[in-house]
């Protein structure tokens, strides 16, 4: 439907993401053709989204090409230990943009929540430019 999105899982941030989401499918791993299903066969409307997990960098890196400039949602970042140059190095769209970060446990658990989340806000930006 055009007035919803989907967000969909690709390849998560967990330790054993690849048991499951790196099974070989023909000579692909799952994730791969999750994302080439959702970018070319589900997204008419481009109101789909796929979740890349930070601690995959090199997984982030191959799933951009498949989907262009569909948004990714990256979680992992913080406490998982996903690297924020990596992600924007590997995971922004045509446009240097493209990617909504999340970081979860390493903002509400820091001493001063505002400031962590101000201090990867500019994590971001620097690897942006």
């Amino acid at each position: 439907r055009a007035d919803r999105a989907a967000i969909i899982l690709c390849h998560t941030s967990n330790a054993g993401a690849d048991e499951f989401q790196s099974l070989q499918i023909g000579e692909r791993p799952l994730w791969a053709l999750v994302a080439e299903q959702v970018a070319h066969h589900w997204n008419d409307n481009q109101n789909c989204m796929l979740v890349v997990g930070a601690t995959y960098p090199e997984v982030l890196a191959q799933v951009r090409p498949i989907v262009g400039d569909m948004p990714l949602l990256v979680p992992g970042i913080g406490a998982q230990g996903g690297d924020v140059a990596a992600v924007v190095r590997q995971g922004v769209d045509s446009r240097g943009r493209g990617l909504i970060i999340n970081a979860s446990r390493s903002i509400i658990f820091a001493g001063a929540p505002a400031t962590a989340a101000k201090q990867l806000r500019d994590a971001i930006n620097q690897h942006r430019a």
